[in-house]
């Protein structure tokens, strides 16, 4: 397989989550993309020992992430539908700048109870 490479600001930092009796360790980082009309989130996943490297990411920062491609089918059972799923696994990353988020802001995204009535679906990217 060949690696690709993504660029992006650190929008989301996840904790590292432990799965399973063997300790398989996932860590998950969202680099935030504006391309004009819509800002796009990708998320990218640490694996095993790497999890810990993610400690110098800091939200804001401008990072390029070197990432594998890898996927995985799914079926419960013979009669159900199959699914497959596709991730990208981080190999290592670069922070090439440093930006800290605005006072309050702590990166995450906005969600106001109150403003729930508003949504506008033609206004979905999807």
């Amino acid at each position: 397989m060949s690696d690709g490479k993504v660029r992006g600001k650190v929008h989301f930092i996840d904790e590292t989550k432990t799965f399973g009796q063997n300790g398989f360790r996932k860590r998950t980082v969202v680099l935030e993309q504006d391309s004009g009309r819509f800002t796009n989130y990708i998320p990218v996943e640490f694996i095993q020992e790497s999890c810990d490297t993610v400690d110098s990411l800091k939200l804001g920062d401008e990072a390029e992430i070197t990432f594998e491609l890898t996927g995985r089918k799914w079926q419960r059972d013979a009669a159900s539908e199959v699914k497959y799923f596709l991730n990208a696994q981080a190999s290592s990353f670069t922070v090439l700048g440093s930006e800290s988020p605005a006072d309050g802001d702590d990166g995450a995204p906005m969600f106001d109870p109150s403003n729930e009535g508003e949504f506008d679906e033609d206004n979905v990217p999807f």
